[in-house]
C-alpha cells in the first residue's frame, strides 16, 4: 500500500471510500495542519511551474488558491481581507502585469 503522508482535499477519503479502497487518515494537530499547509503550497507551486499546458496551469492555480483560503483562516483572516491587501499593495505599488524585471538599483 502507497505511504503518502500528506494533507490531501476534505472529500479524498470518500472518493477513495467509492473505489472500495482501504485507507488511513488522521486530523492533523494545529501546528501540524500549519506545517502541512506550507509543504502544500510549495508543492502546488512546483507542480504549477512544472506545467506545460493551460488546463493543468489552471488546475495547480485553483488548487494554490484553495490553499490561500486555508493559509488565511489559519492565520486569523480570511481571503476577503487577503484580497483587500492586495487591491491596496496592487493601487499603491502596481501589479505585475507589465512585467518590469529590476536589474540594479545605485546604492543611497
Amino acid at each position: 500500500m502507497p505511504i503518502y503522508n500528506k494533507l490531501v482535499r476534505d472529500k479524498i477519503p470518500q472518493v477513495i471510500k467509492k473505489r472500495c479502497l482501504q485507507f488511513e487518515t488522521r486530523i492533523l494537530l494545529e501546528e501540524e495542519y500549519k506545517t502541512e499547509v506550507t509543504k502544500k503550497l510549495s508543492e502546488e507551486l512546483r507542480e504549477f511551474e512544472e506545467t506545460d499546458n493551460k488546463k493543468d496551469a489552471i488546475e495547480e492555480l485553483a488548487d494554490i488558491l484553495e490553499l490561500i483560503h486555508a493559509a488565511a483562516e489559519l492565520n486569523g483572516s480570511s481571503f476577503e481581507e487577503v484580497e483587500e491587501v492586495r487591491m491596496k499593495k496592487a493601487e499603491k505599488r502596481g501589479g505585475f502585469k507589465e512585467r518590469i524585471f529590476l536589474i540594479e538599483v545605485e546604492d543611497e
